[in-house]
């Protein structure tokens, strides 16, 4: 029993590293430098046309994304601004036309905002005739911020830690995020002066949505201030939300300030945006590793919902066929409603729920 089990993590631990080699950063920024990943064919000629380029990276693969970009474009690098979390910048070599930004995640904090100003700082010096890549990852909507005028930073961090623990989905959360920014739902695009721009984005949203991943830094946003509303009232948070945060949003949803970036905008016109990464290529490698092992492969339910509930769903479809080398292989966001002082980190929820549901229903089942 002891030789089956070491084999099967060894089997499992094969199939996980394939997975993260297939969506590692680094690898996927270069192939879409190359114009080899899907919809990225005219990336090459946007780069060698323009005269300058100008990079911002944003999100927990910053770093890596940054890296690539920075070697490759050599001295048509104009400036950078790398935004990552504590530590990411060690992959990174010393170069004086990047400013490195360690912000935080999943709370917004002050460096958040500093990382916001540093970036639009440099965006300020960009022309016309220059490329603006906005490398964007995971992690993006907590590491870069700035709020409004009139919405005290403190105010927008004690709204976010109440919404987070309420079990909202992303898109509720940055429905909400982009009505309490001056850059997020596409107003970031209003600082470019008018340079091209090339949204190269590693998606952790499912569907792909661009105006949520990373708050939708450079895609139009379809949400309007009633629907941060909304979304306030529905998870019972607008009563206790700070009084500068439910005025902003009274004003904007009355129409007294503008709205976010709509698909009419001509703000867009000279933005193109890649997925350049996302969970189905990542559930293809885990697929094509098990099947070479010698697996047969079931695809799970997308994983939606409370991670509690989705644990023990995905508990009692192992029990109810688990045939011999049969992998199930699931992907997606689960959420998680916070009792108590616990953090919340779903995808661990989501395998403890599994795992305690197992040891109760799985009996003798190898699994």
């Amino acid at each position: 029993m002891n030789a089956d089990r070491e084999r099967v993590r060894r089997e499992l631990e094969r199939i996980y590293r394939a997975v993260v080699g297939a969506v590692d950063p680094a690898k996927l920024t270069a192939r879409a430098l190359d114009g080899a990943v899907a919809d990225a064919a005219a990336i090459p000629a946007l780069v060698d046309e323009a005269s300058h380029v100008y990079v911002l990276a944003v999100g927990k693969a910053a770093s890596s994304m940054a890296s690539v970009l920075t070697a490759r474009l050599g001295d048509k690098l104009e400036a950078a601004t790398i935004v990552t979390l504590p530590g990411g910048a060690q992959v990174l070599p010393s170069n004086p036309r990047v400013a490195i930004c360690e912000a935080s995640h999943p709370i917004l904090s002050q460096a958040s905002e500093n990382a916001a100003n540093t970036a639009l700082t440099m965006l300020s010096r960009a022309h016309r005739d220059d490329l603006v890549i906005v490398a964007l990852s995971g992690g993006a909507s907590a590491m870069f911020a700035k709020p409004p005028e009139g919405i005290p930073l403190a105010d927008k961090i004690t709204l976010t830690q109440s919404i987070l623990r309420t079990g909202a989905s992303i898109r509720e959360l940055n429905t909400v995020r982009k009505h309490l920014s001056s850059i997020k739902g596409g107003q970031l695009i209003r600082a470019t002066e008018g340079a091209r721009v090339l949204g190269l984005i590693l998606s952790d949203v499912p569907g792909n949505d661009l105006g949520t991943i990373g708050s939708g830094l450079t895609a139009l946003d379809p949400t309007t201030y009633a629907e941060a509303i909304g979304v306030l009232k529905r998870r019972l948070l607008w009563g206790r939300a700070p009084e500068s945060i439910r005025s902003y949003l009274e004003r904007g949803s009355a129409g007294e300030i503008p709205e976010t970036p709509k698909s009419d905008d001509v703000i867009f016109s000279r933005v193109t945006n890649v997925i350049i990464g996302d969970n189905q290529m990542a559930l293809q490698a885990a697929e094509s590793a098990a099947r070479e092992i010698g697996y047969s492969v079931a695809r799970g339910r997308e994983l939606r919902g409370e991670a509690d509930d989705l644990g023990r769903s995905l508990a009692a479809d192992l029990v109810a066929d688990s045939r011999a080398r049969r992998c199930v292989i699931a992907g997606g966001e689960p959420v998680v409603t916070v009792r108590g002082s616990g953090k919340g980190g779903r995808a661990q929820q989501c395998a403890l729920s599994t795992a305690l549901e197992l040891s109760r229903t799985g009996g003798s089942r190898r699994i």
